[in-house]
């Protein structure tokens, strides 16, 4: 048996314009903002300056806002034209990647074509992940495939590649991964960033608990390396003195080199990135000092064949990488 209801037909809800935004008015409004006239989005967008003007006004009319302001030398987006402004760009942005990740599997047999997104740690990006990725796309077999990279902390990293937003991650091997797998990639050591005339920078190297009398400059306190030395710190009975926090490495090299305090960064980092600034980096001597970092993802062979290359091409460069040391090794 089966009921029914008499009272169904009643008025779909529809929110005001939602229907009528389609993408080529988008592109006509960005390109109207954009060059601040009608005339010169019209030769740009090759239609003619009414129909623009056209499609404007009814986006107007769909929204219920004014969008524009016409003046006699061009036309000028009101505080609501700049709100969808920067939504349009957005939408633009994704369904041109859309369109772009739908015709990498249109490829024709054997060339392999695809969009790869990975999510990276600042200490990975700030070592040989770049050049790693650098490598990989010099290589004539990957030509057509493109490779977005997005910096985050190692939480933020496990939640988007658990999310599917993004596909490969790379980041320092003590988190919390839940299901994801990993392969080994590179190591780094952290060392402290002192000026030359500071009374730790005559140490070979360091315990960490030896510079917790000085004053710090380290990463906001989301970073792992920020995490580690609070723990460290905690284990030694110490609190760590934060002078300065800062976005990157790189900003906290300039800080030490400017006599505000010492910074404990990875050794690569600091010996690359410290050249011409008034700095000497000092190995800290600490079990945890030597970090391994590990590439991850959901799954490999769920994933598609530019990011399994991808992969495999970070592994094979991080084991040549450590063959050489050892090599080097007396």
């Amino acid at each position: 048996m089966v009921f029914r209801n008499r009272h169904v037909s009643r008025p779909e809800r529809h929110d005001p314009g939602v229907r009528d935004l389609d993408v080529k008015t988008l592109r006509l409004f960005v390109a109207v903002c954009e060059s601040r006239t009608m005339a010169r989005a019209a030769e740009q967008e090759h239609i003619e300056p009414s129909a623009i003007s056209k499609r404007i006004a009814q986006l107007e009319t769909d929204l219920g806002v004014e969008l524009l302001v016409r003046e006699r030398r061009g036309v000028q987006p009101t505080p609501a034209g700049l709100a969808l402004l920067d939504h349009a760009r957005t939408v633009l942005f994704t369904i041109d990647r859309i369109a772009a990740d739908a015709a990498a599997f249109g490829a024709s047999r054997g060339a392999l074509r695809g969009h790869v997104r990975l999510v990276a740690t600042a200490s990975a990006l700030a070592e040989e992940l770049p050049d790693d990725v650098a490598a990989f796309m010099r290589e004539p077999a990957n030509a057509d495939v493109r490779i977005d990279i997005e910096e985050r902390v190692s939480r933020e990293l496990v939640h988007a590649l658990d999310e599917g937003r993004a596909s490969i991650g790379v980041c320092w091997d003590h988190v919390d991964f839940g299901g994801l797998e990993r392969r080994p990639y590179r190591r780094d050591r952290l060392a402290l960033a002192v000026r030359p005339d500071h009374p730790l920078a005559a140490h070979a190297t360091l315990r960490f608990a030896d510079t917790l009398d000085a004053q710090h400059v380290g990463l906001p306190p989301q970073s792992a390396v920020h995490a580690l030395l609070q723990r460290a710190a905690a284990s030694a009975g110490r609190t760590l003195a934060m002078r300065a926090i800062v976005s990157n490495f790189d900003a906290a090299l300039r800080v030490v080199a400017a006599g505000l305090g010492v910074s404990v960064v990875p050794l690569e980092v600091g010996l690359r990135h410290a050249t011409g600034l008034d700095v000497r980096m000092v190995p800290l001597d600490e079990p945890w000092a030597e970090r391994r970092f590990v590439i991850c993802f959901r799954r490999f062979e769920a994933l598609p064949a530019a990011s399994q290359r991808l992969v495999e091409h970070l592994a094979a460069r991080a084991a040549d990488a450590a063959r050489a040391r050892r090599g080097a090794s007396p």
